[in-house]
């Protein structure tokens, strides 16, 4: 079993009675992670998806749930974005009984957010779960194992599923785009018609790096603005995708209001588009490149639990910058390149205005932005 980023954050947290949250998409091992801190430990496993856990889970009372955990120390709830109203459920559990240790597992954020933030309120211990990071891809193997990794990662992504089985990555990544992205859509976010989802994955697909604008996807899509808005909303909260917003502080000329749209996996974008192609025979190398730095910088500090915004830059004499990342007072810029050669036109303004560098990030020495 890979080794998991979260498996030593999560064991420092057992016993400080409150719930530990591990939320994320399916299939990136947070139910394999659970059970590994737990190993060793005698616990009570309910899956939500199972009808009479749901059903016993839904609006107990103390003594049902003293019944159902019996001495059981540690309570793990799998799948609970199944169990209606698990969020007062929770409450209940981590109220009536401080010496049991909770652990949940929630595949569909928009869901499980809205039915637990309010009732845990300084209640619970809450991470998120990605597919496989570069930094765990080295823990497991060493950095030249992981090196020698990097070409296929940008094809075929870092599900563990896929790490785990070369040569079945196209057919498992077909899998997952055709179940994983569009249950939990589907299921709560009132979704009724898949075929504009995929559409609009598609579209996502194909401007990975270029900003989005909702108007031109909803006429190649053939739904209003708002639609396209709302869909993109929800595959935002279901881990599909994830935005950059423009950074604008001090200029006139800064574009302010426009989006980047990025994949949480290169795997399952190139899944959408049904191109696994290596790098020498593809196009959109650049757009990979920077997909695949974004999502493994976006892991990498929700791991280290580094609170900073993360956003483009752009004015309107065409002048860029990849990345802007601010935190701690510091704003700090990143352009990104595949060629350590190519050349970057670093914009002197945004330097200037910002006093700040901007550093180029490519593939001879990007270790430092994403471990």
């Amino acid at each position: 079993m890979l080794r998991r980023s979260l498996e030593n954050t999560i064991k420092s947290k057992l016993g400080k009675r409150k719930a530990i949250l591990l939320i994320g998409p399916r299939q990136v091992g947070k139910t394999t992670l659970i059970k590994e801190v737990l190993q060793d430990r005698p616990y009570l496993f309910l899956d939500g998806d199972i009808l009479t856990v749901r059903q016993s889970l839904t609006d107990p009372n103390v003594e049902t749930l003293r019944t159902i955990f019996g001495n059981h120390q540690y309570v793990f709830i799998d799948e609970a974005q199944r169990i209606h109203n698990i969020g007062l459920t929770l409450k209940i559990i981590v109220d009536n009984f401080p010496d049991v240790q909770l652990l949940v597992s929630g595949s569909s954020a928009f869901e499980l957010n809205a039915s637990i933030n309010e009732p845990l309120t300084g209640r619970k211990w809450e991470y998120e779960m990605f597919p496989i990071s570069w930094q765990e891809l080295e823990g497991n193997g060493g950095y030249l194992s992981a090196l020698q990794q990097l070409n296929n990662r940008m094809v075929f992504g870092s599900y563990p599923d896929v790490i785990n089985n070369p040569g079945d990555e196209i057919e498992l990544l077909d899998e997952l785009t055709g179940s994983y992205l569009y249950k939990d859509i589907l299921a709560f976010g009132g979704i009724r018609k898949p075929e504009v989802l995929e559409k609009i994955l598609r579209a996502l697909a194909f401007q990975v790096g270029s900003e989005v604008s909702y108007n031109e996807v909803a006429q190649l899509v053939g739904i209003d603005k708002n639609t396209v808005s709302n869909y993109i909303s929800l595959l935002e909260q279901s881990f599909v995708v994830f935005s950059l917003t423009s950074f604008s502080r001090n200029l006139r000329d800064e574009i302010k209001t426009n989006k980047k749209i990025y994949f949480f996996d290169n795997g399952i974008r190139n899944a959408i588009i049904q191109n696994f192609n290596p790098l020498e025979l593809r196009q959109d190398v650049g757009a990979l490149w920077e997909n695949f730095l974004l999502a493994e910088r976006k892991k990498r500090n929700a791991y280290q639990r580094n609170f900073v915004n993360g956003y483009f830059w752009r004015n309107f004499q065409q002048q860029e910058v990849d990345y802007v990342e601010e935190g701690n007072g510091e704003v700090r810029g990143f352009e990104f390149k595949w060629n350590p050669k190519a050349n970057a036109k670093i914009p002197a303004v945004f330097e200037k205005t910002y006093q700040t560098s901007v550093k180029i990030v490519h593939r001879e020495n990007f270790r430092e932005f994403v471990v």
